[in-house]
């Protein structure tokens, strides 16, 4: 069984994909940009104004399933330059319990609307 998710705190789709969807208990977060959902405007700023805006998209998309950052098992990361990676860290981490959630972090060559930031996530649901 597959269950979409979204929240009026978090973003819509940009295109042919749901913000989360729920199978059995695993939930699979698509990659969060810095969108502001009231606006649908990006956030201007810098690394850390992003990243804050794309955890709080984030923490909608699971409250909206019914979970928090204790349930995410699994993030990954992708930065437009990757010489933004302790500011992004710095802020990423605020949101996080212990332990942390698996993950990976990579340099990509472009993000869509050029941020500087997007995360994806995987929690497990009881």
């Amino acid at each position: 069984m597959r269950e979409a998710i979204s929240s009026s705190e978090a973003p819509r789709a940009l295109g042919a994909y749901s913000p989360a969807i729920r199978a059995g208990n695993l939930l699979f977060l698509s990659g969060q940009i810095p969108i502001d959902p009231s606006t649908g405007n990006l956030v201007d700023g810098d690394i850390a104004a992003q990243t804050d805006r794309v955890m709080r998209n984030i923490v909608a998309l699971l409250k909206a399933a019914g979970a928090d950052f204790g349930h995410v098992v699994r993030t990954t990361v992708f930065l437009a330059d990757m010489n933004d990676f302790a500011a992004m860290n710095a802020t990423y981490e605020r949101y996080l319990v212990t332990p942390p959630p698996a993950r990976a972090t990579v340099q990509v060559a472009r993000l869509p609307r050029d941020v500087k930031v997007e995360i994806d996530v995987i929690a497990v649901l009881s």
